[in-house]
């Protein structure tokens, strides 16, 4: 069976020494390791995290293999993530949130995870996304928080 890969944005690995995500993002990781999901991030998040706190970033850096599991930027996401920005979904403030969701959509990733649900995780934004990748030709993603995943692979024996 093939192993799901997921896209950790920058707030899902501080989640995991943040106390209000902890938990859950640290179930998420103990599923990794049980081999039910596959992480992968970007170069961008690889940026972020080097202003993040020490151990955010030697747990970025304990996850990811850098010549595999990060993705890398492209004109093609550059294009894509501008295009975001032109329909409104999120101000050119968050112009690097644009880019996550682009690198998901043009890297073709199913998942995006974050815990960031001002500008990512809500229904209003996944809907604005989506309606640009469509009109651009690309597959819908989804945004969905830690919980969503870990959720998914619970029993209903274990609810």
């Amino acid at each position: 069976m093939r192993v799901p890969t997921i896209y950790l944005d920058t707030s899902v690995i501080g989640g995991y020494h943040d106390v209000l995500w902890m938990q859950d993002t640290r179930e998420l990781w103990q599923q990794r390791e049980s081999g039910l999901w596959r992480f992968i991030s970007s170069g961008l998040v690889a940026q972020e995290v080097a202003d993040a706190p020490p151990e955010v970033q030697k747990l970025f850096e304990s996850t990811f293999d850098r010549s595999t599991d990060l993705l890398p930027m492209t004109l093609e996401i550059e294009d894509l993530a501008q295009e975001y920005l032109k329909a409104g979904v999120v101000s050119t403030k968050f112009e690097d949130d644009a880019r996550h969701v682009a690198i998901c959509t043009v890297h073709r990733i199913a998942h995006l995870v974050s815990w960031n649900f001002k500008h990512l995780v809500n229904v209003r934004r996944a809907a604005g996304f989506n309606a640009v990748n469509l009109l651009q030709g690309y597959p819908e993603i989804s945004i969905v928080n830690p919980k969503e995943l870990i959720y998914a692979n619970t029993s209903d024996q274990d609810l």
